[in-house]
């Protein structure tokens, strides 16, 4: 106990006397899929049904998974409509449009299909006037049934009479597999697998009500394949992120202001007192007044700002935390040039 508590001791000690502090910023992150400028008009397409030379296996499949026809279907139709939905509501688009029509097929049995003949993709988008496809290549569920029982009473009031305890779990793997076809450049922008599970159970005497909690389980299977067709719509959609920046508030009595001012949120009077301290005959300060002008830099958006300052700390001060901040900073301008690219303003949310 003695060794716990001087241990704690030398953490907080050490806590209190260090010459960092932590602060956080909202940073936009480029879109996990960047689709071309050219890319005016979409449509939604679905190829989740066996082929007619596949369907015995994928009947098999179905079989030993607990999936049905019907299942599959209308869990395919929710995820369509979910990326409909999603797509329609972000603006990236001039129009959307489901085609239903079209009689696609896959391998089916579970299996990411390969991708379709550019042939095909190209005669879809030339008929329905669209200038890229985004396909649900596979909807799978996979269900695990789980039956155990256990004696029990049921009580009369005059007496127990002994009976069976059912109890019925069932978890379902739902599984939908996507594509963007660009048929301009003949480019299969994304292929993606989103996964999720859900889990239903009951208990009951009679074995009949103990497998009643099943009875939702395909209103749940649709429900995940809504949300799986919206996660899937925001792949192409820029995503805020929050990060956490070292700063220094360590090394004479004006960082020691600045700290505070910085803790109230005056990071503009903060940034004064650094400013002032950059030119300080001690380089170890110099350098760290250099480093927090980057961070002052960044939080006001202008990276080149903050890569001047980080370059300055580490080549002139030999600060060892501004050569990995100034990789850090390079990696944001970096994206923030794929932002540009897919037409989304890089601009932060401290």
């Amino acid at each position: 106990m003695k060794n716990q508590l001087i241990f704690i001791f030398i953490s907080l000690a050490c806590y209190s006397c260090s010459s960092t502090n932590l602060m956080s910023l909202s940073v936009l992150e480029p879109a996990p899929v960047s689709m071309p400028s050219n890319i005016k008009v979409v449509g939604i397409v679905n190829r989740t049904k066996a082929t007619k030379e596949n369907q015995t296996i994928d009947a098999i499949h179905k079989a030993l998974s607990l999936e049905t026809n019907e299942l599959q279907t209308q869990g395919a139709l929710s995820s369509i409509q979910g990326l409909t939905d999603e797509l329609k509501k972000n603006n990236r688009f001039n129009e959307v449009k489901p085609l239903n029509d079209f009689e696609l097929r896959s391998f089916g049995a579970g299996v990411f299909p390969s991708a379709l003949q550019w042939d095909s993709v190209e005669n879809i988008c030339r008929l329905t006037h669209t200038d890229a496809l985004f396909s649900l290549e596979l909807f799978d569920t996979d269900s695990k049934l789980n039956y155990s029982s256990e004696p029990t009473s049921i009580s009369t009031g005059i007496a127990n009479i002994p009976a069976i305890q059912h109890h019925v779990n069932m978890t379902t793997f739902v599984k939908t597999g996507w594509r963007i076809y660009d048929p301009a450049s003949r480019t299969i922008l994304d292929e993606f697998i989103i996964a999720k599970d859900i889990s239903f159970s009951g208990s009951g005497i009679n074995p009949v009500v103990a497998a009643s909690a099943l009875i939702g389980r395909k209103e749940a299977v649709k429900q995940v394949g809504d949300e799986a067709g919206k996660a899937y719509g925001f792949r192409i959609i820029p995503y805020w992120i929050r990060v956490s920046r070292e700063y220094f508030v360590g090394g004479n009595e004006n960082f020691t202001i600045a700290k505070r001012k910085a803790q109230a949120g005056n990071w503009d009077g903060a940034a004064q007192i650094w400013q002032l301290e950059t030119t300080n005959s001690d380089s170890k300060i110099a350098g760290r007044a250099c480093y927090n002008m980057a961070i002052i830099n960044e939080i006001n958006g202008d990276l080149e700002g903050a890569i001047h300052w980080a370059q300055k700390s580490y080549e002139n001060y030999n600060n060892r935390l501004a050569l990995e901040y100034l990789n850090i900073l390079r990696n944001r301008k970096s994206a923030n040039d794929v932002l540009r690219s897919q037409n989304f303003a890089a601009v932060d949310h401290g």
